[in-house]
């Protein structure tokens, strides 16, 4: 079962048909929404401030979420996938956006509609990565335009897919 840790008042609220893995950390002020998958070895850390999950989003083994005290905040829009091996820091990932695997994503800094952080990036402080964008490398920098029906049906498959994935744990 999940670890739900209640720190300064605040404890972690889970939307429906929301999977979370055995060792999932979830800490403080997390709101998640419905059909997410939290996969295994991930933390979210809202001892400092808050950190806001939409729905159908998938955040995969590994992952990090956490943010600075009184100065910044996790926001992930509906329908984000984020890879295996993530730190997101205090930054805004916006719907549909892609997150690749083994990605730094650091505090104030925006992922726009259906943007993709290619795998290893490190998208630096107060980055805003335009919608439908592929951003690769370190520090993070734009490589081109995605087609956005692409980058939907690519996005939208492995949300389907972490779903199917979560059907089989429960």
């Amino acid at each position: 079962m999940a670890l739900f840790k209640t720190v300064r008042g605040f404890a972690p609220i889970i939307g429906n048909d929301t999977y979370l893995a055995d060792n999932t950390t979830l800490i403080g002020d997390v709101v998640i929404g419905n059909d997410c998958s939290i996969w295994f070895n991930t933390v979210l850390r809202g001892d400092v401030n808050s950190i806001r999950i939409g729905n159908n989003v998938n955040i995969q083994d590994g992952t990090v979420l956490h943010t600075l005290y009184e100065k910044s905040i996790i926001e992930i829009e509906d329908n984000v996938s984020i890879g295996h091996n993530v730190t997101v820091h205090g930054a805004k990932i916006c719907a549909g956006a892609l997150i690749g695997m083994g990605s730094v994503v650091l505090d104030h800094a925006v992922v726009g509609e259906g943007a993709i952080v290619a795998a290893g990036s490190v998208v630096l402080s107060n980055t805003v990565i335009e919608p439908g964008s592929l951003y690769a490398g370190v520090p993070a920098k734009f490589v081109k335009k995605v087609d956005p029906e692409q980058a939907k049906e690519i996005n939208q498959k492995i949300a389907s897919n972490y779903k199917m994935y979560a059907s089989w744990y429960v």
